[in-house]
């Protein structure tokens, strides 16, 4: 077995998510720490779908530093500035890791766990070799020059989303309090949905789209367990870590299945699943892939089916009033950022065919849009 050792701590690359700052927000605190379900003044579910939960909404369609204006095309020219865009991941990284590891999140020993594993052995069992992978997807994400195709990036994933449930929900008394409220909304949403425009409250199939490490696709498989869940990503390595995680669980009744494809174009039967995710995905993707994801994702569905979207919400009030230090940093790793807070989410969902399309701000950070497959043509 090959051993890779950690790289030193300031040699790492930055894996900051767009949706992870190197601070938490003090902003929109909890109401009610008992019930998962955090309600907070401000917000209105649209849709018909039924308020899963309220959080507060900024004044604006999207924030400032995003677009044409002139806060954006500033920080585009700051980025640009080569010496400035290395000095900032650096430090951003530094932020990021001492931040998380204070909330008891040992980033570098998780890191560390992985990188000195067995997971490599995972590889060939996944990986597809005739992936073609798109242009996009080969930019630098979250300031890893190899984007999500390292094994860096894999081995970091999970610390990284434990990083944005925390700073999400920064008044939650634990991880788990804050993934009952990030997740449990999230997870409602869906449910609520589902049952209330599939025609049918049978779930069978579940297809998580961009499922990085896995850690979307296993709350997905706790949430209904008489389900069949397919975990699919573009990432060998991403899914080398989920599948060597899943191993070291107990076994599941219904084991989830690990598929390295393209969300645009996975392969799969037409008609095929009941709900399909996309869980923190559409914000590292140009608008064109949004839609080819979206064209994909009605393909695969039942009539009736569901699709569920959660990712940053142009509306959240947090996101509209970040420092622009913070911005800067989150425009400087992510390529498409722009391109997903231009894009017109709930009407490309309309275009692409999709009906009773419903969007709740699931937590204070994120939103979750949700649509159907009409029942007849």
């Amino acid at each position: 077995m090959a051993h890779y050792a950690l790289p030193p701590y300031s040699k790492l690359h930055d894996a900051t998510p767009l949706f992870l700052s190197p601070v938490f927000s003090s902003s929109a605190k909890a109401t009610n720490r008992r019930n998962p379900l955090v309600r907070m003044a401000g917000h209105v579910s649209t849709g018909g779908g039924g308020n899963v939960a309220s959080f507060e909404e900024g004044h604006l369609e999207r924030p400032r530093w995003t677009g044409e204006t002139p806060l954006s095309r500033l920080v585009g020219a700051l980025i640009s500035i080569k010496p400035l865009y290395s000095f900032m991941k650096l430090g951003a990284r530094r932020v990021l890791i001492s931040t998380a590891e204070k909330t008891n999140i040992p980033w570098r020993d998780m890191t560390k766990e992985i990188l000195e594993s067995e997971v490599y052995k995972e590889l060939e069992c996944v990986e597809n070799p005739a992936i073609v992978y798109p242009d996009y997807y080969l930019n630098p994400f979250h300031a890893y020059d190899e984007g999500n195709l390292s094994w860096l990036a894999a081995a970091e994933a999970e610390a990284a989303t434990m990083s944005m449930v925390r700073r999400a929900i920064p008044d939650a008394p634990s991880l788990d309090e804050a993934n009952k409220i990030v997740r449990g909304n999230w997870l409602q949403a869906i449910e609520q949905h589902h049952l209330q425009y599939s025609g049918s409250s049978t779930i069978r199939d579940i297809l998580d789209v961009g499922c990085s490490v896995g850690v979307s696709t296993r709350f997905l498989a706790d949430k209904f367990p008489s389900a069949n869940v397919t975990g699919l990503d573009l990432s060998p390595y991403f899914l080398a870590v989920a599948q060597y995680k899943d191993k070291r669980k107990a076994p599941r009744t219904n084991p989830i299945r690990w598929i390295h494809a393209n969300g645009e174009a996975t392969g799969l039967p037409s008609n095929s699943f009941d709900i399909v995710s996309l869980a923190y995905v559409l914000h590292e993707c140009p608008a064109r892939a949004i839609v080819g994801l979206l064209k994909e994702a009605l393909r695969l569905l039942r009539p009736g089916g569901t699709i569920a979207l959660t990712d940053n919400s142009p509306k959240s009030k947090i996101l509209q009033e970040l420092s622009p230090v913070l911005f800067t940093l989150m425009k400087s790793t992510e390529p498409f950022l722009d391109e997903y807070y231009m894009l017109d989410l709930e009407q490309a969902m309309r275009e692409a065919g999709f009906v009773t399309v419903c969007t709740n701000l699931t937590d204070p950070r994120h939103r979750t849009v949700t649509g159907t497959v009409p029942l007849s043509p």
